[in-house]
Parts: C-alpha cells; sequence; structure tokens
C-alpha cells in the first residue's frame, strides 16, 4: 500500500503498526574515569539530570509527560543504584509525575533502553519516551556490581569465565590480529575523532556540564589523545598478559580452545576502550507526539536485535546481531550507508569487517571508544546519537549501531533518518 500524503516520513502507510521516531539526542562529553577526571567530583545523578535537562529544553518533553525515562546503566549499584532513572528525574526538576527505569546488559544497556522505548512505541503501548545512559566509571568500576562470573567457582568452570582483556586477545589470535594490527586501528581512531572534534561534528549533541554553582566542569571528551601514532602505541606494555599467563586464564581458554598454542596479547590500555565518565538521553515517540510538541522527526527506528554466543570468547557477537537486526528491516549489509561499532577492543572491530565485509570508510567515520572513552551505561545511546548526526550532515540515509556485551552477547538498532530536526 503506498503511504497517502499525509503519512510522516518512514510510516510507508503501515497503519497499525507506529514507528518509533527520534527526535533529538544530547549527551555529555566523556570525562576520564579516574579521580583526575573532571567529572569525577560529581555524582551520576548530576549527569542524568545534565542530559534530561538539556533534552528538555531543546524539545520541551516535560510538558506532555513522557510515558517513562528508561536509562541503562552497566553498574547499578551504590550512587548508581536504586533506580538512577528516576532519580536523575526528580534531581533535574523534572514533574514527578514523570516516571522512571533502568535497564542493564552491561556494555549495551544503553542501547537497550532505546530499544525498549522503541518496542513500547511500536507495540502502541507508550506514545513518547526517554531513553539514556549513565555511568561514572571513577566512582563505579566496571564489575562493581559483582556476580557468580568471577567468584562462582562451579559456574566458572561451566562458562570457561574468561575476562574481557583476556578475551580480546583470544578473539585476535583466533583471527591472527597482530600488535600492528590492533594499534594501527587504533591510532585511525584517535585521528578520526580528533578531526570530527575539530571540524565541530559533535557540536549539535554535546553538552556541557556544569556543578550546582554553574562552574563549567567540562565541555568535551577529555580521553582523546590528539597525534596518537601507531609507533606511539607500539611502545605500551600488553595489559592483560599477566592476567593471562600469570592469572591462568590463558589456560582456561586453551580449554575451550585447544588449537590455541598461545594467546598473543596484544592488546594495550592504547588500543582498547578508555574508562570514562558520562550520559546521554534520546526522546523516543511517534509522529503525533512529535507534532504536539512542534518537532520533526530526526530518524526511524527500524529495527534491532540481540545475539549470543559462547561466553569465553564473548566478543564476537555484533556482527551476528547487525545481520539479524538488518533482516528485520529487510536490508543487507550493503544497504547500510554507516555504522557504528562499539570500540571495546581494536580486534572487536576488525573482527566485524572480517565477518562482514564492510570497510572502514563506512565504520567509526568520527572515531570510537578508543579514542574518546566506554562510558558503559551511555555508549549505546552516545553511538545512535553520533549516528544520527553523522547520516544528516553527509545527507546518508541509513545506518547501525551496534555493541559486544560481555558474558557473550551482542545488540543492534537500525535506523534510517527521515530529514528535518527539531
Amino acid at each position: 500500500m503506498p503511504p497517502r500524503a499525509s503519512d510522516p516520513p518512514g510510516s510507508a502507510g503501515r497503519r497499525n503498526v507506529p514507528d518509533a521516531y527520534i527526535f533529538d539526542s544530547v549527551r555529555t562529553p566523556r570525562g576520564k574515569g579516574r579521580a583526575s577526571g573532571a567529572l569525577h567530583t560529581l555524582s551520576p545523578i548530576d549527569l542524568g539530570a545534565t542530559v534530561l535537562s538539556a533534552l528538555d529544553e531543546r524539545t520541551r518533553f516535560s510538558r506532555f509527560g513522557p510515558e517513562d525515562v528508561i536509562f541503562g546503566c552497566g553498574d547499578g549499584v551504590n550512587d548508581q543504584g536504586a533506580n538512577i532513572a528516576r532519580s536523575s528525574v526528580l534531581h533535574a526538576g523534572l514533574p514527578d509525575t514523570i516516571p522512571g527505569s533502568t535497564v542493564s546488559r552491561f556494555c549495551a544497556s544503553g542501547l537497550d533502553a532505546v530499544n525498549a522505548a522503541a518496542a513500547r512505541v511500536m507495540a502502541g503501548q507508550a506514545d513518547l519516551l526517554v531513553a539514556g545512559g549513565v555511568e561514572m566509571m571513577s566512582i563505579i568500576p566496571i564489575a562493581g556490581t559483582g556476580g557468580p562470573n568471577g567468584t562462582d567457582a562451579i559456574f566458572n568452570d561451566e562458562a570457561h569465565f574468561t575476562p574481557l582483556g583476556e578475551a580480546a586477545d583470544l578473539l585476535a589470535t583466533l583471527c591472527g590480529h597482530t600488535r600492528s594490527d590492533v594499534d594501527a586501528f587504533a591510532a585511525m581512531s584517535q585521528a578520526r575523532a580528533a578531526a570530527a572534534w575539530s571540524e565541530g561534528r559533535f557540536d549539535l549533541s554535546v553538552v556541557p556540564v556544569h556543578d550546582a554553582n554553574g562552574v563549567l566542569m567540562l565541555d568535551h571528551d577529555e580521553h582523546m589523545r590528539p597525534g596518537t601514532t601507531a609507533d606511539d602505541l607500539a611502545k605500551l606494555p600488553a595489559a592483560f598478559k599477566a592476567m593471562g599467563e600469570k592469572g591462568g586464564f590463558d589456560a582456561v581458554v586453551r580449554q575451550r580452545y585447544p588449537q590455541v598454542a598461545k594467546v598473543a596479547h596484544v592488546h594495550t590500555a592504547g588500543n582498547s576502550s578508555g574508562i570514562v565518565d558520562g550520559a546521554a538521553a534520546m526522546l523516543i515517540g511517534t509522529a503525533e507526539a512529535g507534532r504536539r510538541l512542534g518537532l520533526k522527526p530526526r530518524a526511524v527506528i527500524r529495527s534491532f536485535a540481540n545475539a549470543a554466543m559462547d561466553p569465553c570468547l564473548m566478543l564476537a557477537a555484533p556482527a551476528d546481531a547487525t545481520t539479524r537486526c538488518l533482516a528485520r528491516a529487510g536490508r543487507t549489509l550493503r544497504d547500510v550507508d554507516l555504522f557504528e561499532v562499539n570500540e571495546a577492543f581494536a580486534s572487536v572491530v576488525l573482527h566485524f569487517m572480517e565477518r562482514t565485509g564492510v570497510g572502514s570508510d563506512r565504520i567509526n567515520v568520527n572515531g570510537g571508544a578508543i579514542a574518546m572513552g566506554h562510558p558503559i551505561g551511555a555508549t549505546g545511546v552516545m553511538l545512535l546519537g553520533t549516528l544520527l548526526d553523522e547520516l544528516e550532515r553527509t545527507g546518508r540515509e541509513s545506518g547501525v549501531a551496534t555493541l559486544c556485551v560481555g558474558m557473550g552477547m551482542g545488540v543492534a538498532t537500525c535506523i534510517e533518518r527521515v530529514g528535518g530536526g527539531s
């Protein structure tokens, strides 16, 4: 059935299945995830309130009471615990009639929040929602919530539990990625991020962070190291070699992968994602909700998917999640203009390119987490927002954001630009 002239862009006349539109997206800069980082003295709810307030200032979504604010948070404990989404709503001074909820899927928590919001819109169970994420790794370390992985010996034996860095080196070993390969990719990430910042490509989405007194705390991604070369990176020590050789995890992975005679420990602090603080928020809703707010949709969420794999290797699922996501949208890899593949480790993206055949000219064209950092719960929202901004900047149409996830999972989301903007 052809769309009517009154149908919004992307609806394709599907009157019984509401489309989920993205109306706007904002993020904080990423601060170094250590005590010396610019955001360390703040609270996670300060970052959550910053992006909610900025999004409300730009869209005035609070006038129409969104159905929910869904935040991703990888380690929801202590200052990040007790439903940080609802706490951030209240801390931002938004109406107390706006609910909040929190989801967690480790590194893909933010993208899961987006997909959960889109699913409710598509199911006709909500007209307007905010999806976002927050993580302050300077105060809550990765895996700060604990869990059986790492503490339960029986579970560890069953799952061949492997720390993330060891899994990255295992992936590099199985794929034949050398130290030169991963360092070259990391240097490219730094160069692309530096160029993107210098050209103002993030200006539309990045909002500065101030403290309670209005003092500017951070207005740029603090983790970046512009000018970094592959030769510079080659001088760094392997970050996970001791863990593998002296900690016994090389032996663990050889039980699962006996063909691996020796694990190649190629990942370092320079070719792995940066530990940072940050938050992001995105407004998602129906075309009618946008009309009430006077907003034009910027993109439509076409499809999303999850995938899972061997938890010992764990980091190779983005390709499977992406192909499943595109199949649901009736698309192929060739149909997609741009990809954002989270740079948890360099080998993750190199593997994705090898599995899919997608070249580096379509992947992470503005750099990624190696250069700018990976605030676990917020990264998925940041990736999708960066993707949307770049589609608009270049006039391209479609994109996919995807992340690997601890314990062997992957998440992907496909969007299509519909023009306009708020």
